[in-house]
């Protein structure tokens, strides 16, 4: 690699990694807020919190490389521009193309580390994130049942412990049941046990009675029993796992999707088709975003009032990009058939980095025309 290419490479990527450090602590540190009050609220230790924290740091990191990858190559060149060592390489016959090849290496570095994530670490953390959200959702015991306090797991359901003791019986146990329209149940037991199976947790309560209200003829029925079984699982919002999604399966289940997964997701194919092609293309987002932050740049002249006409148009650049890439997504899940939609964002953002590089040496073009012979 040429001595020019391998310094404005090593400047590159010591820049990105700084600001996707930067931006990883601070979107990592926004979503942390409420996880930890979400974590900690539901009585889990700081352990969960971390594990749960690790968990979520393949999606962060995932988001913020294209946006670190534009601030470098925005910054770096501006700095070469200042420090007027792009105008001495380009009066030794450097092209904007050629000027551009160590920024293109960067981008498709930058693209390498997005596809892992996007292929291998995300999904495999959103498989793990959500089997552990579920394995904590049917931790009933943490989340609500704390004796002396009226808790109200679910909507139109009262539940109240008067003891927990240090082997997990549970006493003097009452539980209100408001949801049915016609009738209005209370259980009321002496002892409950809680005991987890494949189905969720179940709350098998002994030496009780059950109060049934009639709303309609205001009669009350009253059945007393020695042990009776409530299905917690129906009572706790959000136990157990629906299925998975679309961002837990891995590319080729997406891009090959049989009737099973769909049935279990409850996507549609287009839908199946247009996430595998994704993540595919969208880390080459990456790629776009620092060619267009360098081809950017390299429009300007030198001026005392710095680039930042450039850099702003650069960013709406960006911004264009990113609005072609939305406006796509609608169509192509709609359409099973719209999948090669997918790469119109990246494609875009590489063609318009082109036409700049293109237009950055069209000057000296005209210039070396008018020299005389």
């Amino acid at each position: 690699m040429p001595r020019f290419d391998r310094y404005l490479l090593s400047q590159l990527l010591t820049l990105f990694g700084f600001f996707a450090l930067v931006l990883v602590a601070i979107y990592w540190i926004n979503r942390a807020v409420g996880l930890f009050d979400q974590l900690i609220g539901d009585g889990q230790s700081a352990l969960v919190f971390l594990e749960f924290s690790a968990l979520t740091l393949p999606n962060v990191i995932r988001l913020v490389l294209p946006v670190a990858a534009f601030a470098a190559a925005v910054y770096v060149t501006n700095r070469l521009t200042a420090d007027s060592e792009l105008v001495v390489m380009q009066a030794t016959g450097f092209s904007a193309f050629r000027l551009a090849r160590p920024v293109l290496w960067f981008g498709l570095a930058v693209a390498a580390m997005m596809a892992i994530l996007m292929n291998v670490l995300v999904p495999a953390s959103r498989a793990a994130l959500a089997v552990r959200t579920a394995e904590i959702a049917q931790n009933a015991t943490a989340r609500f049942l704390t004796e002396g306090r009226f808790m109200h797991p679910a909507t139109g359901v009262t539940l109240f412990i008067g003891e927990i003791t240090p082997s997990g019986e549970l006493r003097d146990l009452f539980l209100a049941d408001d949801r049915a329209a016609a009738d209005e149940v209370t259980y009321t037991a002496a002892r409950a046990l809680l005991v987890r199976d494949g189905g969720g947790p179940k709350l098998v309560m002994i030496d009780g009675m059950v109060q049934t209200l009639d709303r309609a003829t205001r009669r009350m029925a009253v059945t007393r029993f020695a042990d009776f079984t409530y299905d917690l699982g129906g009572m706790i919002e959000g136990v157990g796992r629906a299925g998975r999604t679309l961002d837990e399966l891995s590319t080729a289940a997406l891009l090959r999707p049989t009737p099973a997964l769909i049935a279990e997701t409850g996507e549609t194919r287009a839908a199946f088709l247009f996430e595998g092609h994704s993540r595919i293309a969208q880390p080459f987002l990456a790629t776009a975003a620092a060619l267009i932050g360098f081809a950017a740049l390299l429009l300007g002249t030198f001026s005392r009032f710095g680039l930042w006409r450039q850099i702003l148009f650069a960013v709406l650049l960006l911004i264009g990009v990113q609005l072609i890439n939305t406006g796509t997504t609608g169509i192509a899940l709609r359409d099973a058939s719209a999948w090669p939609l997918a790469y119109a964002a990246p494609l875009a953002g590489i063609a318009a980095a082109g036409t700049m590089l293109w237009a950055a040496q069209r000057p000296r073009r005209r210039r070396a025309a008018a020299a005389p012979a």
